[in-house]
């Protein structure tokens, strides 16, 4: 990458030049960004993983403006068009919007009325048009040299049309007109909705009642409201516009392209700006704005989308302890399934707690004989159709029987989905789907990261609108922080999941399949070196995997550490100065305050590093996650119609956006807190308050039963 690319990249982003250069270097050599973000810090001044992702993609996006600036070079140079000052122009420029812009007029078009008339040699008509030089000849001797039957230009006044058709969208494609035109729309104009003409009673159409008529400021819109309108234009119920009131914006075209008022063929011409302005100017305009409100609100989206998988994915542990997990239903009964600590299917049953079928005896003597063989600790509960039913029936169990266990209500949230997918049926292939979905929820309570990485995230209910916005974004985003979580916490090589491995810096599926399959072949591994014995997984993944496995009880202690294996010469350093071993001053945090990072620190192992390492001796492994916590859902709330104004509850924060946060309060339908009432002081971003998987207590304000609508507050 040029040294001027760069400078942009660290100027665009904040960011002194020299971190940006190393960061960039240790980019296009394979790196991975967890990697560089954790045992690369010296070489780029310990910029952290949303640094370095920054930069990732202001390097993508100089590698697409680069691209696509070959391109239009190459086509306006096959056209002969090519000048020096457009070459430089087109080199100079530094984003893909202006770039497109200055390539417009050169881009070629469908069949157009301007392409027609150029077609019919009306191009240089339109050109003495445009230049608004005096003529000293009438109109008509003018227009009367381009009178062509054979072309199709019987008489001076087709002429005269096809030559102001050919100006139109001339003036149309001028890259300053239509930046001019999209900053006073994004400044003064208003985002339209209004119901197509028969729709307003149309199935589905009643979602979408609060835009029929509404306008909103470009310049305010909320995201997830633009996002609303944009699902109601694709389902066909709105009409989406964007509008600037009154005739300014056209007064000062006319004022800008129209010069002289003299010109024999100023009023025709006035006529061009105004057909220019209605029939090509603003429809473009309109698309240019709704498009960048589109990129906007995706972009917000996205980000919300990416931070609530993240607080799912590292929510609490409750453990590797015998769990029970119940998938509930009526008709069906609840499947049950019985997994070790490990996650290891054991049994599983069918019970009939519940109408129409119930058999409550038979249920609680079913459940009692698992929990007693097994010796469970845990039950986690779905929270779908039945789940409050089945949930307090387990309670009374609980109760009546004095069982000294824990349960817990866990998202089904794309346990469907993962039941039916290929990795379910490779793992469990003589099981029914929903008995996966009962070993899944079992699963995602005793450890969350590692059973829901194997479920698309989209599917995991964390954000809205998630078939609305920029999918390809959306992706990158969710893959990026499914990686990031992953090897935040790191994953216990001899227990890991395909899925779970495939997610860990420098492995990817393929690499993660040869590991689980030489595991199955040579038993445990018992340490990280051994590795390197996997067919196909080289230095470089070795290298950028490492750190981020863990082995317990293996040959060497410090595998079960972050540390990565080219800086155990240098602990081995330090517990000799220690005068101790290196099994010693794992976990012993007295002994590591008794080292001084700057004594060890050199050309290879500088300061941060060895600062880093001796916190990791001092904690080895430590799980970054909080502790588990079970959310005791009120037992006498079990439906909508059971929740009243003035309630207070406990329930637990499944979705945040930007207007407010969704809790399940075991109702099967989540009550809304609206940003107003998160808090008593002002809230600009309700991340900054809750996340996801937060135990909260609230006081209903509102319950619209109907609509399925339940109000909350966190101000009482």
């Amino acid at each position: 990458m040029d040294e001027q690319t760069l400078k942009q990249i660290a100027d665009d982003l904040g960011l002194p030049l020299a971190k940006v250069r190393k960061a960039v270097e240790l980019l296009d050599e394979g790196n991975t960004i967890p990697f560089i973000a954790r045992y690369r810090k010296e070489a780029t001044g310990t910029l952290d993983e949303t640094q370095l992702r920054a930069i990732e993609d202001a390097m993508e996006r100089a590698a697409a403006l680069s691209a696509r600036k070959e391109t239009v070079l190459k086509t306006i140079s096959e056209q002969g068009q090519l000048t020096d000052a457009l070459r430089k122009e087109i080199q100079q420029c530094a984003d893909l919007r202006t770039l497109e812009a200055i390539y417009l007029p050169y881009k070629p078009k469908r069949r157009t009325r301007a392409t027609i008339a150029r077609q019919r040699g009306l191009q240089p008509l339109a050109d003495l048009l445009t230049s608004q030089r005096k003529l000293n000849r009438s109109k008509q001797d003018v227009l009367a040299a381009f009178v062509d039957a054979e072309k199709e230009v019987p008489d001076g006044q087709s002429a005269l049309a096809g030559a102001l058709d050919i100006i139109a969208e001339q003036w149309s494609e001028d890259p300053q007109t239509r930046t001019w035109l999209a900053d006073q729309a994004t400044k003064f104009g208003k985002v339209t909705s209004v119901v197509k003409r028969g729709k307003k009673n149309a199935e589905g159409a009643e979602k979408f009642d609060q835009y029929f008529d509404r306008q909103e400021s470009v310049k305010r819109i909320p995201g997830h409201r633009l996002l609303a309108m944009l699902r109601g234009s694709a389902e066909g119920v709105l009409r989406l516009g964007v509008e600037i009131e009154g005739d300014r914006e056209l007064r000062d075209l006319k004022r800008k392209l129209l010069p002289d008022r003299d010109f024999e063929f100023f009023h025709d011409l006035d006529g061009c700006v105004e057909d220019c302005y209605e029939r090509l100017l603003m429809p473009a305009t309109e698309s240019s704005v709704l498009a960048q409100l589109k990129e906007r609100a995706d972009a917000e989206a996205i980000e919300v989308f990416g931070k609530n998988l993240h607080e799912l994915l590292m929510a609490p542990p409750a453990g590797p302890r015998v769990t029970i997990g119940i998938d509930p239903g009526f008709r069906t009964g609840c499947k049950v399934a019985v997994v070790d600590g490990t996650g290891k299917f054991l049994q599983h049953a069918t019970v009939y707690p519940t109408p129409p079928k119930s058999d409550t005896k038979a249920a609680a003597d079913t459940l009692l004989a698992l929990i007693r063989k097994h010796n469970v600790e845990l039950i986690a509960i779905g929270n779908g159709t039945a789940s409050r039913e089945t949930d307090a029936f387990v309670s009374d169990l609980i109760r009546d029987h004095k069982l000294n266990i824990t349960k817990a209500t866990v998202s089904e949230s794309g346990a469907s989905i993962y039941s039916a997918s290929e990795v379910a049926i490779k793992e469990f292939p003589d099981l029914d789907i929903t008995v996966r979905g009962a070993i899944s929820i079992a699963r995602r309570l005793q450890d969350p990261l590692a059973e829901l990485v194997k479920t698309d995230p989209k599917s995991i209910g964390v954000g809205q609108y998630q078939h609305d916005v920029n999918q390809t974004q959306l992706r990158k985003c969710l893959d990026r922080t499914v990686e990031s979580c992953v090897n935040q916490v790191g994953v216990d090589l001899n227990m890991a999941s395909v899925s779970l491995l495939s997610h860990v810096a420098g492995i990817g599926p393929k690499l993660a399949e040869r590991i689980v399959d030489y595991r199955d072949n040579h038993g445990r591994f018992a340490s990280r070196s051994e590795l390197t014995s996997v067919p196909k997984l080289g230095k470089k993944a070795f290298q950028q995997a490492a750190g981020f496995l863990r082995i317990r009880g293996g040959d060497q202690p410090l595998d079960q550490s972050a540390v990565h294996p080219e800086s155990y010469s240098l602990v081995r350093r330090i517990a000799k100065h220690l005068k101790s071993d290196v099994s010693a001053i794992i976990g012993n945090p007295q002994i590591c305050q008794k080292v001084r990072p700057e004594d060890f620190a050199d050309q290879t192992f500088g300061v941060v590093t060895v600062q880093d390492i001796l916190a990791e001796l001092a904690k080895p492994g430590r799980d970054p996650r909080s502790e588990f916590r079970a959310v005791k859902f009120d037992d006498t709330v079990s439906e909508i119609g059971d929740v009243k104004p003035n309630m207070v509850l406990e329930g637990v924060v499944t979705n945040v956006t930007h207007f407010g946060a969704f809790v399940d309060l075991g109702v099967h339908q989540d009550g809304l807190i609206h940003i107003s009432q998160l808090s008593d002081q002002f809230v600009s971003d309700p991340n900054a308050i809750v996340s996801v998987g937060d135990v909260v207590k609230v006081k209903v304000l509102e319950v619209d039963v109907p609509r399925k609508r339940i109000s909350l507050t966190r101000k009482f």
